[in-house]
C-alpha cells in the first residue's frame, strides 16, 4: 500500500506538506482519563491564544481557507476540520471523547491549529492518494448511508473503492473511520507553511499514540520532494 500526493494537487498547492504516522498492532479500545485531560488542556490553551473572532485571522486558518477556495470549495460553508474544532471550542464548547486515536489527533489539531485526521488501514482498499476528484467517486459520509460524490476537481483522499475524506479535510467517510476495533491506522497532519515544525508535530503525535495505544509506528513526510511513500 502507498500513500501519495497527486501532481495535480501539488501544482495547485505547491506549499502543501502532509505528515503521516502509520500505526500497526495498536489498541484503540480503552478510554484513558489522561487523554480526556489532554483534550481539556488543549482547549484551554487555544482559548488563551484566541477568541472566537481573532482565530479567524490566524495564519493556519487563512492558509487553508485560501487552499479550499483554490479547488472551488466555500470554506465558510464547508469548514476545514481545524476551523470547525476551534470554532466549537472558542464558542464555549468542549470536544466529546470519540476514541483514543481521534481524541489524540484532536489534541494535536488544537495545539497547532492544523488539520489532523486518520483512517483505518484495514478498511482501505489499495493505495491512498490525495487527488483532484473526477466527480464519479463513491463517498458515504460519517454516519450516513447515501452516496454524496465529490465535485469535479475537489481535493480528496481516496483509495480504489472511493473517497476517504472530502474537500481535503472537511468530512470523513464512514467506511474507513477509526473505531475501537481499529488496530492499524494512518494519521495525517496537513501543513501549508514551510515554517511549520511538521516533524516535531509528528513526533509529538507518535509519542502520545505509543503511550496510550501501543503498537509500532513510523512517520513519513510528503511534499514536492517526496510525493509518495510505501506504508
Amino acid at each position: 500500500m502507498k500513500l501519495s500526493l497527486a501532481p495535480s494537487v501539488l501544482e495547485l498547492l505547491p506549499q502543501l506538506r502532509v505528515g503521516a504516522l502509520v500505526v500497526r498492532g495498536a489498541s484503540n479500545v480503552d478510554a484513558h482519563p489522561e487523554v480526556a485531560a489532554l483534550l481539556r488542556e488543549a482547549e484551554n490553551g487555544l482559548r488563551s491564544r484566541y477568541t472566537d473572532e481573532t482565530f479567524k485571522d490566524a495564519p493556519h486558518i487563512v492558509q487553508f481557507f485560501e487552499a479550499h477556495r483554490a479547488f472551488g470549495n466555500n470554506p465558510k460553508r464547508y469548514y476545514p476540520s481545524h476551523f470547525a474544532l476551534a470554532k466549537r471550542v472558542l464558542k464555549g464548547g468542549t470536544l466529546p471523547s470519540i476514541n483514543t486515536f481521534v481524541d489524540l489527533y484532536n489534541v494535536l489539531s488544537l495545539r497547532y491549529l492544523l488539520p489532523v485526521g486518520g483512517e483505518d488501514l484495514d478498511r482501505c482498499t489499495g493505495d491512498i492518494i490525495l487527488d483532484r476528484a473526477t466527480g464519479s467517486e463513491l463517498f458515504i459520509a460519517l454516519g450516513e448511508t447515501e452516496n454524496e460524490p465529490p465535485e469535479v476537481g475537489e481535493v480528496v483522499y481516496k483509495d480504489s473503492e472511493g473517497v476517504l475524506c472530502r474537500r481535503m479535510n472537511w468530512r470523513e467517510a464512514d467506511r474507513t473511520k477509526l473505531t475501537p476495533e481499529t488496530k492499524n491506522a494512518v494519521l495525517v497532519v496537513e501543513s501549508l507553511d514551510p515554517a511549520d515544525p511538521l516533524q516535531e508535530i509528528l513526533a509529538a503525535l507518535q509519542a502520545l499514540v505509543e503511550k496510550y495505544c501501543g503498537g509500532t509506528s513510523e512517520t513519513f513526510l510528503l511534499g514536492k520532494e517526496q510525493s509518495s511513500v510505501g506504508l
